[in-house]
């Protein structure tokens, strides 16, 4: 994937948790203008999520994507061998 896509792709999705958060604002505001029951749970649980999303709409906007296979991959490393000295070695014996 370019750049620019997973760019575009990481701009959507703060753009989209952003939108989210507006949406809370409103809600709340309908909530209290309406005297909902329960007005101080749902004012609270609102709060909450404006509080969160931003944070983590940065964390999942700079993040980088996930790749395909979705699971973990095992790399292998194939061991070298040793190859012979180019000079003649004196043993001590």
């Amino acid at each position: 994937m370019s750049l620019d896509e997973e760019r575009r792709i990481r701009t959507i999705r703060y753009v989209a948790m952003m939108s989210i958060r507006g949406l809370l604002v409103l809600v709340c505001g309908i909530l209290v203008m309406a005297e909902a029951p329960l007005l101080w749970l749902w004012l609270l649980l609102g709060v909450a999520g404006m509080a969160i999303l931003p944070w983590l709409a940065v964390m999942l906007a700079n993040d980088r994507l996930a790749t395909k296979p979705g699971r973990f991959t095992r790399h292998h490393r194939k061991a070298r061998t040793l190859e012979a000295p180019e000079h003649r070695m004196i043993d001590s014996e």
